[in-house]
C-alpha cells in the first residue's frame, strides 16, 4: 500500500464550518437534476457522497477562503431555557432549484440564499418545546432531511426529536396541510413503551417513490427490558401522510426472525434501531436498512438467541414494506456494534460478473458486499468461532461472520500483537496494561473483569460512513482508532431488571500510558479501498497525531494521525475530502496539553484535501469550534462552494468556501 509522505499543513482562515458539494442523482421522477444540485443527504438517494464537480483541484484548494456564514437561528432560542441548550450542528444543507435548505439542530427549517447566505424563511416547528430532560441519547440532534418532487409540489421531510415526521412546502417554509394532521404525522403513536423525545425519536428519513420512510432511535442507557420501545420503521403516503407499513425490527408474533428470541424475548426486547440512514434503488424499488443492536448493549441474558433482525443490512420492497433479503452482522450483540452509517449502493464489477451492489462499512472495520437484488454477498462472509464468555445467565453466539474481501480497514482485537512497540519500554507498559483486563481476538465478550475490545464502541467507521466513486469503483472509509472497555456489574433490583448492567469505562482512558494509546496507529486514517478487486489501494493518517509526545519526541516516526471523534468524507471527480473534529466532551477523545491544536477550548475541525488516486495530502483547512457534520459541495451561478454545519450551543452556523 502506498503511504503518504509527512507535508505541512496549509491553514485556510479561522472559520466556523464549512460547505461541500455534489451533483445530484436522479430524483422521485427519473429526470436528470439541475447541473451542480445536492438534493439529498448523501448527494443523491444511493448514499454516494460523490461530486461530478470539478472546479476545485489541488492546483487551487490552498486558495479556498469564506464565501459567506450563516449564524444559526438556535442562537436565539437556547438562552430562553437551560434545556434547549443544542448539541452539535450535525445536518448537510440541501441544494435544491437554486435554493439551500437546512433543518437546525433545535429543528428549526430555513432557506437561504447559496451564494450569499441571506435567509429566505424559516419555520419553528418548536419541536424543542416540552422537553423536561435531554432527548434521547442525551442531546438536540437532526441528521439531515429528505426531498420529494411530485408535480408542482416540493416538500422537505424531517423527523424531529419528539417523534414527528413533518412535511414542509419549500417555497413558503409552511407545514403541507394535506399531509398528516396539519403537516406532521406522529411517530410514536401506539409503539410499545415509547416516551416521546425521552427514549424515542426519528431519525433522517428518505423518499422511495411515492412513499417516506423514517427510522427511530432509542435511548441506549435504558436498563429495564420493558423499558425500552422496540425499533421499527415506518412508511406513509408522501402526499397525504397516510400509513403505509411498518417492519418491526423486534418481530412479533409470527413474523420471520421471532424465534432467534429465545423464551419468548422479541416481547419485551428493545432498541434494535435504524438510525445511522436509509438507501434506496428506483430501478429495483428496494429500500437499505442498517440496524442497530437489542438493549441492552453489553448484556444480553434476557434476550437470549441471535436477536434478529439487530445489527443486520435488510432489504425491504419500498412499496410494501416486505423482506426481501437480510444479513445479520452480528449474532447477539454484546459490543454497541450498532452498524453506524447508511448503506451505499454503487455498481461494481467482481471477477468479471457485474454487480449492483449495497456496501455497508462497520465498527468493527468491515466492508460488507452483496447483490442488491438477492443479497448474496459479493465474496465469502465465513462464519468462524468466537471466543466463550462466562458472564452468569449470559448467551453466547459460538461464532461470528467475517468478510474475507475486502480486508478489515480498521485494526481488529485487542491482542499482543496490535500493542505499540515504538520502544521495547512502551510495548511493556503497554503489555502491562493490557493484562490488567480480560482481552483476545475480536468479538472477545464482556466481562465482570473488565475485556478490553478494539475497534471499541466509538472505534472504526462513524456515521459519517464512506463515499463512493462511480467512476473508478473505489470506496473511501474515514476510520478511527479507540478501544474500549465493557465492564459489568450486578444490576440494582430497584431500579432494573437486568441480571448485570454496564459499569462504566467505556472511553478506556485506562488504556492508555501518559495520554498514548496502547495499541499501534495510525490513530485516524481514510482507506481507498478498490470494490472491484476487493483490495485497500492506500491508506493515508489523518493528521501527524502525537508526534510531539515527550515519549515519542526524539523518535523519527511518520505521521500517526489524529485521533478525532468525528470522520465524514466526500469525493468529487477532481479531490478527496475529509473532515475530522478533535473533541474533549466526556466520553470522547481527551487531547492531551503537548497536542498540535490543543489550546482553551479545545474544539477543532479539520478539512483534509487529498489526492483520491494516492492519498496524498494536497492541503489542510482548519475550522475554529466544534463540528460533526457531512459536507457537502454545490454549484450557483457558476461558482462552486463547498459547506459544511459547525458549532453547537451558542456557536452553530453555517460556513460556505468557495474559490475568489
Amino acid at each position: 500500500m502506498r503511504r503518504n509522505v509527512r507535508r505541512a499543513f496549509v491553514l485556510a482562515p479561522a472559520t466556523a464550518a464549512i460547505v461541500l458539494a455534489a451533483q445530484l442523482a436522479p430524483g422521485q421522477d427519473h429526470d436528470a437534476p439541475a447541473a451542480g444540485e445536492w438534493s439529498q443527504f448523501s448527494g443523491d438517494l444511493q448514499g454516494t457522497k460523490y461530486s461530478p464537480l470539478d472546479r476545485i483541484t489541488a492546483e487551487n484548494a490552498d486558495q479556498l477562503g469564506i464565501a459567506w456564514r450563516w449564524p444559526s437561528p438556535d442562537r436565539e432560542i437556547e438562552p430562553l431555557n437551560p434545556r434547549w441548550r443544542a448539541s452539535k450542528y450535525q445536518d448537510t444543507p440541501l441544494i435544491i432549484d437554486g435554493v439551500m435548505y437546512t433543518v437546525t439542530t433545535l429543528g428549526l427549517v430555513a432557506a437561504l440564499d447559496p451564494g450569499t447566505g441571506r435567509t429566505l424563511w424559516v419555520h419553528d416547528p418548536e419541536s424543542y418545546q416540552g422537553f423536561d430532560t435531554r432527548p434521547a441519547n442525551g442531546s438536540f440532534s437532526h441528521r439531515g432531511m429528505a426531498y420529494w418532487r411530485g408535480g408542482a409540489a416540493r416538500r422537505l421531510l424531517i423527523g424531529t426529536v419528539d417523534a414527528q415526521l413533518l412535511s414542509i412546502d419549500t417555497e413558503t417554509g409552511r407545514p403541507d396541510p394535506a399531509f398528516g394532521e396539519r403537516g406532521k404525522v406522529d411517530l410514536a403513536a401506539d409503539v410499545r413503551q415509547a416516551r416521546r423525545g425521552t427514549n424515542f425519536v426519528a431519525r433522517r428519513p428518505i423518499v422511495a417513490g411515492d412513499v417516506v420512510i423514517v427510522g427511530t432511535a432509542q435511548a441506549d442507557g435504558v436498563r429495564q427490558p420493558d423499558g425500552a420501545p422496540p425499533g421499527l420503521v415506518q412508511a406513509f403516503d408522501v402526499r397525504t401522510g397516510a400509513r403505509r407499513w411498518t417492519f418491526h425490527l423486534v418481530p412479533e408474533g409470527d413474523d420471520f426472525g421471532y424465534d432467534t428470541w429465545h423464551n419468548g424475548s422479541a416481547a419485551y426486547g428493545g432498541n434494535t434501531n435504524v438510525w445511522a440512514g436509509i438507501t434506496y434503488d428506483p430501478d429495483l424499488g428496494y429500500v437499505y436498512l442498517a440496524s442497530s443492536t437489542p438493549s441492552s448493549d453489553y448484556y444480553g441474558g434476557h434476550r437470549p438467541g441471535s436477536n434478529l433482525f439487530a445489527e443486520s443490512v435488510i432489504c425491504l420492497d419500498a412499496a410494501t414494506g416486505g423482506r426481501v433479503w437480510h444479513f445479520q452482522t452480528v449474532h447477539h450483540g454484546l459490543w454497541d456494534y450498532d452498524l453506524p452509517a447508511e448503506p451505499v449502493l454503487g455498481e461494481i464489477l467482481v471477477d468479471g460478473r457485474e454487480i449492483k451492489a449495497v456496501m455497508v462499512v462497520s465498527k468493527q472495520g468491515f466492508t460488507y458486499t452483496f447483490d442488491r437484488a438477492t443479497g448474496e454477498p459479493g465474496w465469502p462472509i465465513e462464519e468462524r468461532p468466537v471466543p466463550p464468555g462466562d458472564v452468569p445467565g449470559e448467551w453466547y453466539a459460538p461464532t461470528q461472520p467475517f468478510p474475507t474481501r475486502p480486508p478489515a480497514f480498521a485494526l481488529q482485537g485487542a491482542v499482543e500483537d496490535n500493542l505499540v512497540d515504538f520502544t521495547p519500554d512502551l510495548r511493556r507498559r503497554a503489555l502491562e496494561r493490557l493484562r490488567t483486563y480480560r482481552y483476545g481476538p475480536l468479538f472477545t465478550p464482556p466481562s465482570l473483569q473488565g475485556t478490553a475490545f478494539l475497534p471499541g464502541v466509538w472505534g472504526g467507521a462513524r456515521w459519517g460512513g464512506g463515499a463512493f466513486d462511480p467512476e473508478t469503483g473505489w470506496l473511501f472509509v474515514p476510520s478511527v482508532m479507540m478501544p474500549s472497555v465493557a465492564r459489568l456489574r450486578p444490576g440494582d433490583p430497584s431500579r432494573t431488571d437486568f441480571r448485570y448492567v454496564s459499569g462504566g469505562g467505556l472511553a478506556a482512558t485506562d488504556l492508555r500510558i501518559d495520554g498514548l494509546s496502547i495499541f499501534k496507529p495510525p490513530y485516524s486514517h481514510v482507506t481507498a479501498i478498490d470494490m472491484n478487486q476487493g483490495e485497500q489501494q492506500w491508506k493515508t493518517p489523518l493528521g501527524d497525531g502525537p508526534l510531539n509526545h515527550p515519549l515519542l519526541r526524539d523518535l523519527d516516526l511518520p505521521p500517526l494521525g489524529n485521533g478525532p471523534q468525528h470522520t465524514h468524507v466526500l469525493v468529487t471527480r477532481t479531490l478527496l475530502l475529509v473532515s475530522v473534529t478533535y473533541m474533549t466532551t466526556p466520553g470522547g477523545l481527551e487531547i492531551p496539553a503537548w497536542a498540535e491544536w490543543a489550546d482553551a477550548d479545545m474544539l477543532r475541525q479539520l478539512i483534509f484535501v487529498l489526492d483520491k488516486a494516492t492519498g496524498d495530502l494536497v492541503h489542510v483547512v482548519r475550522l475554529d469550534g466544534n463540528g460533526a457534520a457531512q459536507p457537502m459541495t454545490y454549484l450557483h451561478a457558476g461558482r462552486q462552494y463547498i459547506a459544511v454545519a459547525v458549532g453547537g450551543a451558542g456557536t452553530a452556523e453555517i460556513v460556505a468556501l468557495g474559490l475568489p
